[in-house]
């Protein structure tokens, strides 16, 4: 996404196009933590606005140090390891900070907020930026419990006229999603791993588009390069803060986030040996003799439809960053 941190490694036009859905989802059954079985909403709008506030005022301070540690204890997940990936390669390579730094600002934020009993719990700010201004950013925060603080999870940028409508109670709180949810064309815990074999295979559960069949079609294409040889494994992430998330849409579908890990493997025929980019070598292990291993995370969300008539998930957006690079 345009100005949004992240290791860039070697550049896909797949993945220039700025999109993004957000949302976030209940974990599966109701988790009861420290006895608490009430559903509750998961943030007051004065607890999530705070939220945003100090993440934003870490963000932008991590934004011109490139130090990592200015915003770890406010960012985890899928974006967190996109962050501080990105960070991590740019204090390499910019030891003296970011001298181009512009403070992210967002304004227009509304929240999404579900109800649910225990813990984890998440809300979606959805907010514009003056960078990229013509797209919604879509944040989803997590927290693990009473004590611990609210964290950035996911990130993507998705178009204001591909926004799903929420569906809202009386009170105007959101509904979560059950992970396990089988109302849905794919359950939320079965994205990743749906993704990740249609990224191998193919297959007819997602709509064409710049991150399913466009992104595909350049893989199988690049598979073989100028003196090279290169394979992707893909894998789904589905525990902990890399959890999918989603919230229900009034026409009985969701929108929701999750996370993939993916690694290109490049390598060299006799003799040669693969070029490594100014990002990959700042976060190299090894010496890079006939290969080279980038590893990647990807956030993503997605507009799950209810399912009925053979309608697909169709993506919103996606953000990938470079997070290790080894040598051999």
């Amino acid at each position: 996404m345009s100005r949004v941190r992240r290791v860039r490694g070697a550049r896909r036009p797949v993945l220039a196009s700025a999109a993004v859905t957000a949302l976030a989802l209940s974990a599966s059954g109701c988790v009861t933590v420290h006895g608490e079985r009430e559903v509750v909403p998961a943030a007051t709008t004065s607890e999530a606005a705070r939220a945003l506030k100090d993440f934003l005022a870490a963000y932008n301070k991590a934004d011109k140090t490139y130090d990592p540690a200015a915003d770890a204890a406010r960012i985890t997940g899928p974006l967190g390891a996109i962050n501080q990936g990105g960070l991590k390669s740019r204090r390499v390579q910019h030891p003296d900070g970011n001298s181009h730094h512009v403070p992210l600002d967002l304004t227009d934020v509304s929240y999404a907020i579900p109800k649910k009993a225990g813990w984890p719990r998440y809300f979606m700010a959805d907010t514009r930026a003056n960078r990229r201004s013509d797209l919604r950013w879509l944040w989803v925060f997590t927290k693990g419990g009473p004590d611990e603080l609210w964290r950035a999870t996911y990130l993507n940028l998705v178009s204001p006229k591909k926004m799903p409508e929420l569906k809202k109670d009386k009170d105007g709180f959101a509904e979560p999603v059950d992970v396990a949810a089988k109302d849905l064309a794919l359950a939320p815990s079965a994205l990743g791993k749906e993704y990740t074999s249609y990224l191998k295979s193919g297959g007819d559960a997602f709509a064409p588009g710049d991150h399913t069949s466009g992104w595909k079609a350049y893989r199988d294409k690049n598979s073989e390069r100028a003196g090279l040889a290169v394979q992707y494994v893909d894998e789904p992430q589905n525990g902990g803060a890399f959890a999918p998330l989603g919230l229900r849409t009034e026409d009985g579908g969701a929108m929701v986030f999750f996370s993939t890990h993916h690694y290109e493997k490049q390598t060299a025929f006799k003799g040669l040996s693969p070029k490594v980019g100014p990002d990959a070598k700042a976060l190299l292990k090894g010496e890079v003799r006939q290969s080279l291993l980038l590893d990647r995370v990807s956030n993503q969300v997605v507009v799950d439809p209810k399912k009925r008539g053979g309608e697909k998930v169709a993506f919103l957006g996606r953000i990938q960053g470079l997070t290790a690079a080894k040598g051999a």
